[in-house]
């Protein structure tokens, strides 16, 4: 399977449902009303991937401070991503991209067919869905979190 390019800013989010590490539906269609950060990481437990997202963790006030939803989305099954949750406390929705595998992923461009697990890739979505702001990096790239909260500022 090979992913199709990375939605263009502009463009409205490819729609998706999922679950939650808790079992809970989440679909993009929920979001709606408020600004929304997608994370696409390869793995749960991973150094790089535990330290992204121990950083927004660690920043959760400043995303929710601009009413910001955060979600972030691999292809680990939900109780994987529970454990995770449970181990870092993380605060914030983890959703499995685990089956139909990495379909979620694959919609937003950031699917590593290969290597069967999502690259790094993050969009920012308005109140409407469309993305503000987007960027995909391989996976042994990190993210500056920053860069994101400025991408909700602009």
């Amino acid at each position: 399977m090979t992913s199709p390019s990375v939605p263009a800013v502009g463009a409205a989010a490819p729609d998706f449902r999922t679950r939650n590490q808790h079992g809970q539906d989440v679909a993009l269609t929920d979001l709606r009303g408020a600004p929304a950060v997608l994370i696409f990481y390869p793995w749960a437990f991973s150094g790089i991937c535990t330290g992204e997202l121990c950083a927004v963790r660690d920043d959760l006030a400043r995303f929710s401070g601009v009413g910001a939803r955060v979600l972030a989305v691999s292809c680990d099954p939900m109780f994987s991503l529970r454990a995770f949750d449970e181990a870092e406390g993380l605060g914030f929705d983890l959703l499995s991209d685990h089956w139909p595998h990495g379909a979620i992923a694959s919609a937003y461009g950031v699917f590593d067919d290969v290597v069967g697990v999502a690259r790094r890739g993050s969009f920012v979505l308005d109140a409407e869905g469309v993305i503000t702001w987007a960027i995909s990096q391989g996976i042994g790239e990190p993210r500056d979190i920053a860069d994101h909260l400025a991408a909700l500022a602009a």
